[in-house]
């Protein structure tokens, strides 16, 4: 019960230091068409998904750090996820995507426990599947998978 006490002080610091604006996706969807070649954080059928981290205030032109409130206001909530770790055993990512999801409603909740379960078997099959119909059908498991968590809010 400390635990959820704790952890529930840490988000409501969290939210009263965050920004107004949604979290910036750093998924993104690099999706072939037609022979073109189009980057996304919308999912696509036969998507691969490239992982991103932006840049966190340097510049390159003069080798200083210039950070913005919302590149402070980040580390100061992974520092204090960084000190909770040995109680929730959860890291930096993980306590910000629960603290987005705990705005979610129960049933949504559900769903996006169940579809982090269903998105790495999904992508597994992907990568095992074949050619043809087996590999189109598992794409689609896996867009369908992937357009659900995006649109329930879960990442």
């Amino acid at each position: 019960m400390k635990l959820l006490s704790l952890l529930t002080l840490l988000l409501c610091t969290t939210v009263a230091t965050a920004q107004t604006l949604p979290k910036a996706s750093r998924t993104v969807y690099k999706c072939e068409e037609g022979g073109k070649v189009n980057y996304s954080d919308s999912p696509c059928l036969g998507a691969t998904k490239v992982d991103v981290e932006p840049t966190r205030g340097l510049n390159k032109s003069s080798g200083r750090e210039l950070q913005g409130q919302d590149v402070r206001n980040e580390r100061l909530r992974e520092g204090m996820a960084e000190a909770i770790k040995p109680l929730t055993g959860m890291n930096a990512q993980q306590v910000d995507q629960f603290g987005r999801r705990q705005r979610l409603s129960p049933e949504a909740q559900r769903q996006c426990r169940a579809l982090d379960r269903e998105l790495p078997m999904a992508e597994a099959a992907e990568d095992a599947a074949k050619v043809g119909a087996e590999l189109k059908a598992a794409q689609k498991r896996l867009l369908d998978a992937r357009t659900a968590y995006r649109k329930l809010g879960c990442d």
